[in-house]
């Protein structure tokens, strides 16, 4: 088979993989967005109620004991949850360059997946939380969840399975392990808090675990293996080390199950525990710095590229997000500053940090890669995607530092024991009232982000061969790099959907 033969039936066959794919990715990316817009909402009044006490104090369902829950739910379960799972499942079908032959039950899954999250929430607004921090849904939204999650993950560990023979992607081992470990954590503390009537005590040193562990074990490795796909795809450079990619992997494997119990320092539990967990979640920089320094060293030889490519340009962000994160995971759980951040905002700014701050911009870079893929159409306007980008930026960055280092200030004020406890949330009224201006800027900004996504569904977006670039360069090798050497949404190319329809014909 000529050259030239062979590159038309490798881009014939990925715009079969894509078009089998267009609805359940686009599903989930859609549906997260809009809950993502929701959690925001949420964030903003839980954030005002923190220094405005009387804020909508007339509706029982939005006090701060609900809202503040239903808004990290919608966070991680509506948006988290679903970018991962459209990034994952896309991500291992091109990989193993197999066509997805199941997008009917994955597609199902998602509403099954989105009917249990809505239910759960509409729970905990009602006053029916069960309490426990990340898992205040209700009993009954969880077995449906996993449920759920099994037919989304299922297929994709088939399709890897039945994979051409050949080596092994670095993306693909942290796709395994995110759908592998997904379901361990996520199993294992519900069933452990929700399944057995045990010691209180225990579930929330489950529960301590689990929260650490759904971070750092499925939405850590969901990203990474996100960037370690786009970096040397955009740019068309290889990874600059697979030493580092080995050490980020195992270091990530081996640390992250040990993190979490920190949270409970001073409880009654064995003594050994919370500084086995401060330990761990101090070493879990290693994997960070690893993955990071590995992909900006690969990203660097491209700068123009990263400039003018707006997934390279989230994913670059989202990279510095994931050195933050090592950063304030050691900062803040050295024995000094661990009483401090037990129990304040700073936690919450940690949360906030990895969630967003690494992984929602890794996953934004994902999106806008894989969209114009699977629609056939390019993204309408380049203004939009700036204003998602910056006002993401700003937001993310004013909110996390302004928790954490609030977070500290507050305390420092709970652990003077010749002050009222009252003077801890007075340190702390200044950074809730940055952390909700900066909730605004987001929400203005993704709302928006949720518009341009939708009309991609409808395929409303530009019939062009051009990708949307955030620059003024225009040269042919940088349509290239952004698109693929193989021009993958060329709309009258090799790798169009009437050329695979004639193709199989």
């Amino acid at each position: 088979m000529s050259a030239a033969s062979s590159q038309t039936s490798d881009a014939i066959r990925r715009a079969e993989i894509d078009r089998s794919l267009r609805h359940p990715v686009m599903f989930f990316f859609t549906s997260g967005a809009a809950w993502l817009a929701v959690a925001i909402l949420l964030g903003i009044i839980s954030s005002a109620k923190t220094h405005s006490p009387d804020f909508l104090s007339g509706c029982a369902f939005l006090t701060y004991g609900r809202v503040q829950p239903a808004h990290m739910n919608a966070l991680i379960y509506g948006w988290g949850c679903q970018a991962a799972f459209g990034s994952l499942v896309w991500l291992m079908a091109r990989l193993s360059r197999q066509e997805c032959r199941a997008a009917g039950l994955i597609l199902t899954a998602g509403h099954v997946w989105n009917f249990s999250l809505a239910l759960g929430i509409i729970g905990i607004l009602s006053g029916n939380s069960t309490g426990i921090p990340w898992m205040e849904m209700p009993k009954f939204a969880w077995v449906p969840m996993l449920l759920a999650y099994a037919a989304i993950a299922i297929w994709s560990m088939v399709q890897f399975k039945v994979r051409p023979s050949g080596h092994v992607f670095i993306s693909q081992w942290y796709i395994l392990a995110a759908l592998i470990w997904f379901p361990w954590v996520f199993a294992t503390a519900h069933i452990f808090v929700h399944g057995f009537s045990g010691s209180p005590l225990m579930a929330a040193a489950i529960n301590a675990w689990y929260r650490s562990a759904l971070l750092f074990l499925f939405f850590l490795p969901a990203g990474i293996a996100a960037a370690y796909y786009l970096i040397p795809k955009v740019t068309g450079r290889p990874v600059y080390s697979y030493t580092l990619s080995l050490l980020g992997f195992w270091s990530l494997a081996i640390i992250a199950p040990w993190a979490g119990m920190q949270k409970l320092a001073g409880a009654p539990i064995p003594n050994f525990l919370p500084y086995l967990g401060a330990a761990a979640t101090i070493l879990v920089a290693i994997p960070c710095i690893a993955v990071a320094v590995n992909l900006l060293k690969t990203a660097a030889g491209a700068p123009e590229t990263v400039v003018n490519s707006p997934s390279l340009r989230f994913t670059v962000a989202g990279l510095f997000g994931l050195l933050v994160t090592g950063f304030a995971a050691t900062f803040l759980n050295v024995p000094s500053f661990l009483p401090l951040s037990q129990f304040s905002l700073s936690q919450y700014g940690f949360d906030v940090l990895a969630l967003y701050g690494f992984f929602s911009f890794v996953a934004f870079g994902m999106i806008y890669f894989v969209v114009p893929r699977v629609t056939r159409r390019e993204w309408l306007s380049s203004r939009l995607i700036k204003m998602h980008f910056f006002l993401s930026i700003y937001g993310v960055m004013t909110i996390a530092l302004v928790a954490i280092f609030g977070g500290l200030m507050q305390g420092q004020a709970q652990e003077d024991f010749k002050q009222p406890w009252e003077n801890a949330m007075t340190y702390a009224n200044p950074y809730a009232v940055a952390t909700t201006l900066s909730w605004c800027l987001l929400l203005f900004s993704n709302v928006w982000f949720f518009v341009h996504l939708a009309l991609m569904w409808l395929r409303l977006g530009r019939r062009s061969s051009h990708p949307t670039l955030l620059g003024h360069a225009h040269h042919d090798d940088l349509h290239d790099a952004t698109h693929g050497p193989e021009g993958d949404i060329d709309n009258g190319g090799p790798g169009s959907a009437s050329a695979a329809h004639a193709h199989s014909h």
